[in-house]
């Protein structure tokens, strides 16, 4: 038996791969409220993710944290609700949001706070609305579809263009990763031993068996490439084939 690779020692969840919590300065997320309106009090850098964070103080004295839009300011006004006007920075359900707009901070469910699309310098795309579903672009390119009555923020999220700035030390980068639970450095398993890795060892850098393994295969054993599924053939085309 070999060592266990860093995949599973990661899943262990141990304090030496996970972000520290005093990186972290708040969840960020939407009142409870369906409406209100409030204004930007403050301004936070936040370690442990790419986009800062704006403290609002809403009109019921309840203070919240949401992600940072492109452009905003202290002092602006930040309205919540589906009567609330379609500008940067509000946040409205996506049935009230028209075709082609940028949102970001996107909730799967209905007021669960917000789940994709939260990193800097990122937004999805309004492509359709239908009946009960809204059409997203993802960054990523891919298109899913939410349930409309779930919220956005209209706007692409601050901080977009920080990776042109180079770390020039090794140090300075492997901080800021660690502070979002990443790794700075990787090393390639046919660069290890074979007690480090399954794909280690041997007389020269090779991968030394099958690099495709199962979807089913145990974390020790899943490095490498996934096995491609095999494609089933409709009947009809299986009977032209065979004619």
């Amino acid at each position: 038996m070999g060592k266990r690779i860093i995949p599973q020692r990661r899943g262990k969840g141990s304090s030496t791969y996970r972000s520290p919590s005093h990186r972290h300065l708040a969840k960020p997320g939407y009142p409870k409220t369906q409406e209100t309106e409030g204004e930007v009090v403050d301004l936070h850098h936040a370690p442990g993710r790419s986009a800062p964070l704006a403290e609002i103080k809403f009109e019921n004295g309840e203070k919240s944290f949401m992600i940072a839009n492109h452009g905003l300011w202290v002092g602006e006004d930040i309205q919540v609700g589906p009567d609330a006007k379609v500008e940067k920075g509000n946040v409205l359900p996506l049935h009230r949001i028209p075709v082609g707009m940028f949102v970001y901070n996107i909730e799967m469910e209905p007021l669960d706070g917000g789940k994709l699309v939260k990193t800097a310098g990122s937004y999805a795309t309004i492509i359709a609305q239908e009946r009960k579903k809204t059409v997203l672009e993802l960054p990523s390119d891919k298109i899913k579809r939410i349930d409309n009555r779930c919220r956005a923020t209209v706007g692409i999220v601050a901080g977009g263009g920080q990776t042109d700035q180079p770390f020039v030390k090794a140090g300075k980068k492997a901080k800021s990763l660690r502070s979002k639970a990443k790794r700075s450095r990787k090393v390639r398993g046919v660069a290890m031993d074979a007690v480090d890795h399954p794909h280690g060892g041997g007389d020269h850098q090779h991968v030394g068996v099958p690099s495709t393994v199962s979807a089913n295969a145990p974390p020790g054993r899943k490095v490498g490439n996934l096995s491609s599924k095999k494609k089933k053939k409709d009947k009809k085309k299986k009977k032209k084939e065979q004619r």
